[in-house]
C-alpha cells in the first residue's frame, strides 16, 4: 500500500527511489481529491508492491510546500507524481488521476 509522508527525508527517499515511487498530495476537503484518492488505493491494491507515498495537504502544509518547490511543480491538489531517480517521470492532478492512466505511465516508466 502507500505510506503517510511526514517529512521531507521521507519523501526524498522516494524521489531518489531507483525504481519508480509514487507521490500523491491529497486535500481531504475536496470531492474530487476523494475520487482520485479512490483511484490511488485502487491501483495500489492491485499492485502492492510499488513504493507509494501520500500527504495531506492540511496537515502537511510544510511538507506540500517544500514537495512544490523540490519537483519545481506548483501546487495542486489532488496531485499525482511518479518519481524515480531525483525525477518526474508522469504526473497528474484532478480528474486526471485514474487507475488507468497510473497503469499506463507505470508501464512506460
Amino acid at each position: 500500500m502507500y505510506r503517510e509522508l511526514k517529512a521531507e527525508a521521507e519523501a526524498e527517499a522516494l524521489i531518489a527511489s531507483p525504481e519508480p515511487a509514487w507521490l500523491f498530495k491529497h486535500s481531504n476537503t475536496c470531492p474530487t481529491s476523494s475520487a482520485a484518492l479512490d483511484e490511488f488505493r485502487g491501483y495500489l491494491t492491485a499492485h502492492p508492491h510499488e513504493p507509494a507515498g501520500m500527504l495531506v495537504v492540511q496537515t502537511q502544509r510544510p511538507l506540500s510546500n517544500w514537495l512544490a518547490t523540490r519537483l519545481k511543480r506548483t501546487h495542486q491538489s489532488p496531485q499525482l507524481f511518479l518519481v524515480k531517480a531525483g525525477a518526474i517521470v508522469w504526473t497528474a492532478s484532478h480528474w486526471s488521476i485514474t487507475a488507468a492512466a497510473m497503469d499506463q505511465a507505470r508501464k512506460q516508466a
